[in-house]
């Protein structure tokens, strides 16, 4: 049976959260048998256990337990190529997860994705297909809290699933966990599962694009959207990729960057000043999580870097990201 491989993307999220640690994720990679300069190759998929020894050194180097949870901020759906822009077009959170099951296998081979309806839930399991080399148990939390925060990107932050059950054992720490997912959680479960309530999963997506939308190639006004939270959606999920051009956010939602242009402007709205607004409350967001580091909000908000990240806050509130997060501790 040959060895079960994933997408770079992955491997480039966790690069990501290393250099935001000031770690060196070059050599880290180089220790985990993966040549950096061929994982940067958009179609580049490394071995399974290559992966996951990089996984493993990369817990080592940070003593962070918790690194999947924290990675999984790094992920945006344009990292999985088309199948991204697919679930911008989904009208309920069950079609969207119904293309992540359906296309999963394009981007990952040693991890198995079912999702179906139980009674009055809908369920979503991912397990380490039989015979493949295991996951390491960070690969796993990033899947779940990535899966749980494509829901808050759709139905908003304090949305949280029924419940979480995971095959890994049960952290030293669980807090992390707890305060990531906010629900029931189960460690040491025979399957890796998330469960959802139907009514939430079933709802119409009040801004998902009608299926004529949906190619890109119809530009008609969509009177009954609202593209204000539509555009800062798409600017959130794009952020940590780096700061994105009116045109990505366009392809993101499907329509000409003329069309987004003409639909901000409909509701008083610039692009500009949007990217801004997203970039300023994410930053107030992610300065109160004090576990946070400078480096890891630069990063989050598409910044290249922490000078970058310290003359925009200055400008937004005044004062120096070290001044703000001190007045929080008074």
């Amino acid at each position: 049976m040959p060895e079960s491989n994933s997408l770079a993307s992955w491997t480039r999220a966790l690069r990501k959260q290393l250099d935001a640690l000031n770690l060196d994720s070059l050599e880290l990679c180089k220790a985990a048998g993966l040549d950096p300069l061929h994982m940067d190759a958009a179609d580049a998929r490394p071995s399974q256990s290559a992966a996951t020894r990089l996984w493993q050194l990369a817990v080592q180097a940070s003593n962070d337990p918790a690194l999947g949870l924290r990675v999984s901020r790094f992920v945006s759906p344009t990292s999985f190529h088309a199948l991204g822009y697919t679930l911008v077009a989904s009208h309920s959170l069950r079609e969207v997860f119904e293309r992540i099951v359906r296309y999963h296998s394009v981007t990952e081979s040693a991890l198995v994705l079912d999702f179906k309806r139980v009674g009055e839930c809908y369920e979503l399991r991912f397990n380490t297909q039989p015979g493949a080399s295991p996951h390491a148990d960070e690969v796993l939390d990033a899947f779940a809290a990535i899966y749980v925060r494509t829901c808050r990107n759709r139905l908003g932050r304090g949305y949280s699933p029924l419940s979480v059950d995971l095959q890994r054992p049960a952290p030293e720490n669980p807090q992390p966990w707890h305060d990531l997912f906010r629900a029931p959680l189960h460690f040491s479960a025979p399957q890796n599962r998330l469960t959802f309530a139907c009514t939430d999963f079933d709802s119409h997506l009040d801004d998902s694009p009608s299926p004529s939308d949906e190619s890109g190639h119809n530009d008609k006004p969509l009177h009954s959207l609202i593209w204000e939270p539509r555009v800062c959606s798409a600017i959130e999920t794009l952020l940590p990729e780096g700061e994105p051009s009116p045109e990505s956010i366009a392809e993101a939602l499907h329509i000409s960057p003329r069309s987004l242009q003409r639909h901000l402007a409909d509701e008083g709205c610039r692009y500009d000043l949007l990217l801004k607004q997203c970039r300023q409350n994410l930053a107030l967001l992610h300065m109160s999580d004090p576990h946070t580091s400078l480096s890891e909000i630069a990063q989050l908000l598409g910044f290249a870097d922490t000078d970058s990240l310290n003359r925009a806050f200055k400008r937004w509130t005044g004062q120096t990201p070290d001044q703000y997060r001190n007045g929080l501790m008074r």
